[in-house]
């Protein structure tokens, strides 16, 4: 006697519905597979859009090809995959005690049931696009899709002006997209720092140097307030400070999950406003699953629900549920947020906890600031990166890393995520054995470097300030030295405003001209001799002593410039 093949349902043919497609064909040769898919275009990797439109990828059609130049589109599902795809095909509704999935073809109107044993729901996101006045004008437009990129690509002409509304990853890419081709761009963003949530003040302060070197006009703490044109096309947008010329207009304000069929058919959203799901992919119907920019993930570390659309991470969800629909043991254990994007010559990634959302969730966190370039400081390609990285007081443990720098700093990141995976200690990290060779690395990676001096820190040998603790108490006119133990040389070309020139060389021998009653704050180029410095000084007697993380190169404000006395 035999069995009918099982049903399975997938709607959603881009990321998580592609995937859990394609890795359950390869282990059930028999289910009846049919993904619905309201658009046209097929398993396409929507992060490279931006590029695309930047011509670092040359044609569109490129970012839903295989690595061998084939386009994945139904035929190539049909054929090579043996899924059915309904394409132009949009689901109305779900009744789930009769296992049934209501859809539309929209070219025709007709509408059709399709029964189901699983129905896998990998609906996506949508860009998030308030009611601003004049937001239907030609000409503005958010970026999710392979329309969105063709209809910013017509819109593209050098010198004119473009507007980009929100400074995040997708804002921050086609700031530098559409400055590469000729574009004279304004970004607004309505808080006072791009990258806001990903990454801390001071070091997003480097981003905004960037930016503004690089041309991009840069207004922080400006929300759009009303978009306008003439003849149906746009031309000007308007905020509280001012109003901007505006050929183009790209609203890049963040996503919100596509829930509406899961909510109607009353399965349970989580507090981020995203489907719940539990660790197998499995919503709260048990025969319904959902993967992808759809649903709600939990953070490694503090088990708190978030809503963080990835490709990456939709990727491993639709791998996880065809496993769990194959009978093989398969569960998603959350998300650290990991992130990275490259802003001109400027690479920027994070992952775990800052500091900030660390005290939140009930730790006692201490940072550490702390740059060096990426490999061998005498190889002629090296590039200095940025580190700051955040541990428990108490049990010593990794808890996230933010590093900026044009230097290498993707496989950092990843290191921490790796170690953050496995509950790893700043002890450990400091030990780990990472490759190492002059054209990749110093002997002491920049991570080995991070973690020992917060060792020190931890282990009292140095107190430090953050840049940005060090500018607040410049800002509260509080009594501190700035002792700058550079050379003359050094101090000639660039240095903080204010500060005393003291060579490290000569400190032991003027250590009694320093006050004993006010905070001196020692600092270098990068602050390895700054923490020499301090144990010179505590040797010396002296206890209000805290170095400056990061030196001259980690100082993200004004520094003077130009010959100095001395």
């Amino acid at each position: 006697m035999s069995t009918e093949p099982r049903k399975i349902l997938i709607v959603g043919g881009v990321a998580a519905g592609m995937k859990t497609a394609s890795r359950l064909r390869r282990l059930d040769s028999e289910a009846k597979i049919t993904v619905i898919e309201r658009g046209v275009h097929l398993s396409y990797g929507a992060c490279a859009l931006p590029y695309v439109l930047s011509e670092e990828i040359e044609e569109l059609d490129e970012v839903r090809k295989t690595a061998n130049g084939t386009v994945r589109d139904e035929a190539f599902f049909s054929m090579v995959k043996d899924v059915d795809v309904l394409t132009r095909c949009e689901a109305l509704g779900i009744d789930r005690e009769k296992q049934l999935l209501d859809v539309k073809f929209l070219d025709d109107e007709r509408q059709q049931q399709l029964a189901y044993d699983a129905l896998v729901l990998a609906t996506g996101s949508r860009p998030l696009v308030p009611p601003f006045p004049g937001r239907d004008l030609a000409g503005v437009r958010a970026l999710k899709g392979m329309e969105d990129a063709a209809e910013i690509a017509k819109n593209i002409k050098s010198n004119n002006h473009a507007v980009i509304v929100g400074g995040g990853l997708i804002g921050l890419e086609m700031a530098e997209a559409l400055k590469s081709r000729g574009m004279d761009v304004t970004l607004l963003e309505m808080q006072d720092q791009v990258l806001a949530g990903i990454l801390d003040s001071d070091l997003a302060e480097h981003v905004h140097r960037e930016l503004r070197n690089k041309g991009i006009k840069l207004r922080l703490q400006e929300a759009l307030q009303e978009i306008r044109g003439e003849n149906g096309r746009v031309q000007q947008v308007t905020t509280a400070k001012g109003s901007y010329a505006a050929d183009l207009v790209i609203l890049a304000l963040g996503a919100r999950p596509n829930i509406e069929l899961a909510q109607e058919a009353g399965l349970e959203i989580g507090p981020s406003g995203a489907i719940k799901v539990n660790k197998h992919m499995q919503t709260s119907d048990q025969n319904i699953w959902a993967a992808g920019d759809c649903v709600e993930s939990r953070h490694l570390i503090n088990d708190q629900p978030m809503y963080l659309p990835l490709g990456s991470t939709a990727n491993k969800h639709g791998r996880i549920v065809a496993d769990v629909l194959c009978g093989k043991p398969a569960n998603f254990p959350g998300i650290l947020g990991t992130l990275l994007v490259k802003v001109f010559g400027l690479n920027v990634g994070r992952t775990g906890l800052s500091a900030e959302k660390a005290r939140q969730s009930g730790f006692d966190p201490v940072s550490i600031f702390a740059p060096s370039p990426d490999r061998v400081h005498s190889m002629r390609d090296a590039r200095p990166i940025l580190t700051r990285l955040t541990i428990d007081r108490h049990s010593r443990k990794l808890l996230g890393a933010q590093i900026v720098g044009p230097g290498e700093v993707a496989k950092r990141i990843d290191v921490i995520a790796t170690a953050l995976s496995f509950d790893a200690s700043i002890d450990q990290l400091a030990k780990i054995d990472l490759g190492y060779a002059p054209p990749f690395s110093a002997a002491m990676d920049p991570l080995h470097q991070a973690a020992n001096a917060l060792r020190n820190k931890l282990d009292g040998l140095a107190d430090s300030l953050s840049p940005l603790q060090l500018k607040q108490q410049l800002d509260l006119g509080k009594k501190l030295l700035l002792l700058d133990v550079r050379s003359p040389d050094e101090y000639s070309e660039v240095r903080l405003p204010g500060a005393m020139l003291l060579p490290l060389g000569q400190l032991r021998a003027k250590v009694n001209e320093l006050p004993k009653d006010t905070l001196i704050v020692p600092f270098c180029k990068i602050s390895l001799r700054g923490y020499e410095a301090v144990r010179i000084l505590h040797a010396a007697g002296y206890d209000k002593v805290a170095y400056l993380e990061g030196g001259v190169l980690g100082w993200p404000w004004q520094l003077e410039r130009g010959a100095a006395e001395v």
